[in-house]
């Protein structure tokens, strides 16, 4: 999920941004040391949205930068427990598919990407053995998060596509579609027959 979070931190500015103004080089210097960064508390950092506050500028001896506090705010994405995620497959493997959700990557396990007996086929496709459904690179895909690991760096993420508004999303269409002709045909035998009108005496 995305948030956008005030932070308070101390800013080394390098150098060679000295030449700048103060508010530039700590903008300059955020975006260098924040952007693409992963924090288990904050999230993974999508951008700078800007800085609020910048204090007077420290120098600590024997090293020739300067440490500026600061208040600013980031947009950061967090991935969270059952939180839905769009993302394209980016590589089918014999034990499931990775799919890119634009700012992370998530881990799906064969058994979870359809309802389904599920084969990996020669051609690096995931098929389903009674329904023939097909998953395979480039594919757009609604999954859910089941499962999120922080052991090394930026966490792992599970998903499943085996609940009712998931998968691939040619199969979410045609499951509306088929949904749309069952309330028709429903419709059509619950409708009760109109009543011959009679001559009035």
């Amino acid at each position: 999920m995305f948030y956008l979070i005030e932070v308070e931190d101390f800013i080394r500015v390098e150098p060679r941004l000295f030449g700048l103004p103060t508010k530039e080089a700590v903008e300059q210097q955020l975006k260098e040391s924040y952007t693409d960064h992963f924090d288990k508390e904050l999230g993974k950092v999508i951008a700078v949205a800007g800085v609020d506050t910048i204090e007077e500028g420290i120098i600590i001896p024997g090293d020739g930068a300067a440490y500026y506090k600061s208040n600013f705010k980031l947009v950061v994405w967090r991935p969270e427990m059952q939180e839905l995620v769009y993302g394209t497959i980016k590589e089918i493997t014999n034990f499931g598919a990775f799919i890119d959700l634009g700012i992370m990557q998530g881990m799906i396990h064969i058994s979870q990407t359809m309802d389904d007996y599920v084969s990996f086929s020669k051609t690096n496709t995931l098929i389903g053995k009674n329904n023939k459904k097909s998953l395979k690179k480039g594919d757009a895909c609604m999954a859910r998060i089941v499962a999120i690991s922080f052991k090394l760096g930026e966490p792992k993420i599970g998903l499943t596509m085996r609940q009712p508004g998931l998968g691939k999303l040619e199969w979410i269409q045609e499951e509306k579609q088929k949904a749309k002709k069952a309330v028709r045909s429903t419709e059509k035998t619950d409708k009760p027959n109109k009543p011959k009108g009679g001559k009035k005496k």
